[in-house]
């Protein structure tokens, strides 16, 4: 099969260990990873879906609770806070290219026993230019900008994974009210059974045994509630987590307690190009300039380091007169290196060593994003075809149920027969809820798997 290449790290290298040092050659990191070639002929999500995925399932109220979140939620606050740190570093690393020059006034005043006999004062202005003959400082701005860089991809990463956060737990507290609701169903539709069992024995048509068979099954299905309470619990407090607020409560559905199903997904197939926007791997990518950068700051103090220190000191005045003398001075400062015992070219391997595991780590996070997205695409399909079986096993199952209640009303089947097929009525409809719910789930996977949301209008880089 023919082999596709898609866009690796070596140019992220190159490029970030030019802006890093253009006069320091950069540890090449040779070739990227293969696609298969008809991994890019799937076709695209339906137009602005994959970058608000969730507007799929047309619900409202999900809109609501992860536009709430993405404003809201602490830990995306917090990796804002941090892109706002690395972009002021970036700042205070350029500013490095300019001269530093601070000042000092200083005044003093001389007493003896008739008061006092004199004073003076001097100030003073000095400064140094750190000349960037070695590439240091254009490597130390680099790695900022590379820093920031990663900040600004982790936060749209922080907002990939709450959203699909927020839209899974939504998806499980649909999962548990429709397991509630179908629970109400079941236990009346076993009560039903039980109060026709009850009168065929206190006429004298069936046996006692069928009573405590009928009573034994009710008890089953409404041991179940507990259960689906807590499921319900937790993931509400969960959503209020991730929208940034205290639990407080469980939100009531009324009639619609249906699993959301997504109702406009990207056909089977989602192009390669898609998984470049992942904000997981665009963030490996800048950690791989970072180090780059890395490498061309422990270079660059292989070489001379230049810097020019100047001053002008005005002295000779009186505290409340004029300065009567002025000095000035200016001088180059040529840092040689000689002899360290190795340490610096020692410094050089440890961050070529850590280029190349930075490296290693970009290509693990496309192998897994590639894992993750071929899964997701398969359990869409495979949940399609449940979720067909397991309606046309509800089918059957209620004309099953009831043929076999007219039955043994006529007495014509045993109670065993109405409680077996009841059972699996009720199976299959529980079985019915969770492969919807398993399909909305899928859905979920796919669109996080390919970096649903990975842009931020606040986050664009301004480095």
């Amino acid at each position: 099969m023919r082999l596709v290449k898609i866009a690796s790290a070596t140019a992220i290298l190159m490029l970030a260990g030019a802006c890093a040092s253009p006069r320091i050659p950069v540890v090449e990191p040779g070739a990227g990873i293969a696609l298969p070639a008809d991994y890019f002929a799937g076709a695209r999500p339906e137009p602005g879906l994959d970058e608000v995925w969730w507007k799929g399932f047309r619900d409202p109220t999900l809109d609501a609770l992860v536009n709430r979140a993405l404003l809201r939620n602490q830990s995306i606050e917090a990796a804002r806070q941090r892109l706002a740190a690395a972009r002021a570093i970036v700042l205070a690393e350029t500013s490095d290219f300019v001269p530093t020059i601070d000042g000092e006034l200083a005044g003093d005043a001389a007493f003896d026993d008739g008061g006092r006999v004199g004073d003076g004062a001097t100030a003073a202005i000095g400064g140094v230019w750190v000349v960037d003959i070695n590439g240091r400082l254009a490597a130390e701005r680099a790695a900022a900008v590379a820093a920031a860089d990663g900040a600004a991809h982790f936060v749209a990463d922080q907002r990939r994974l709450i959203a699909s956060a927020v839209a899974s737990q939504y998806i499980e507290l649909k999962r548990t009210a429709s397991r509630l609701r179908l629970l109400d169903e079941s236990t009346d539709l076993q009560r039903q059974t039980l109060r026709i069992v009850t009168l065929r024995y206190e006429a004298g048509l069936s046996s006692n045994l069928d009573v405590r068979r009928a009573r034994a099954d009710l008890a089953r299905t409404e041991a179940q509630r507990g259960l689906l309470l807590l499921a319900r619990a937790r993931a509400a407090n969960a959503l209020a987590v991730l929208t940034g607020e205290p639990p407080a409560g469980i939100p009531e559905f009324g009639a619609d307690a249906r699993v959301p199903s997504f109702a406009a997904g990207p056909a089977i197939g989602v192009p390669a190009d898609l998984l470049r926007r992942r904000p997981d791997l665009l963030l490996a990518e800048a950690e791989v300039a970072q180090a780059a950068a890395t490498v061309g700051i422990e270079r660059a103090d292989l070489l001379p380091a230049l810097s020019l220190p100047g001053n002008i000191t005005l002295g000779g005045g009186s505290v409340d007169g004029l300065f009567s003398s002025v000095v000035a001075g200016l001088s180059a400062v040529l840092g040689i290196p000689v002899l360290d015992g190795g340490r610096r070219q020692a410094e050089v391997r440890a961050a070529q060593s850590e280029l190349e595991a930075e490296l290693a780590d970009y290509r693990q996070t496309l192998l897994e994003v590639l894992a993750e997205t071929e899964t997701a695409l398969t359990a869409i399909s495979a949940a399609k075809d449940r979720t067909r079986e397991f309606q046309s096993a509800v089918s059957e199952s209620e004309a099953a149920f009831d043929q076999s209640n007219a039955l043994y009303r006529e007495g014509l089947a045993s109670l065993f027969d109405v409680l077996d097929v009841q059972r699996q009525l009720i199976s299959g409809r529980e079985a019915l809820i969770d492969g919807n719910a398993d399909l909305a789930q899928a859905y979920v996977t796919l669109y996080t798997a390919v970096g649903g949301d990975g842009t931020d209008p606040g986050t664009s880089d301004q480095s």
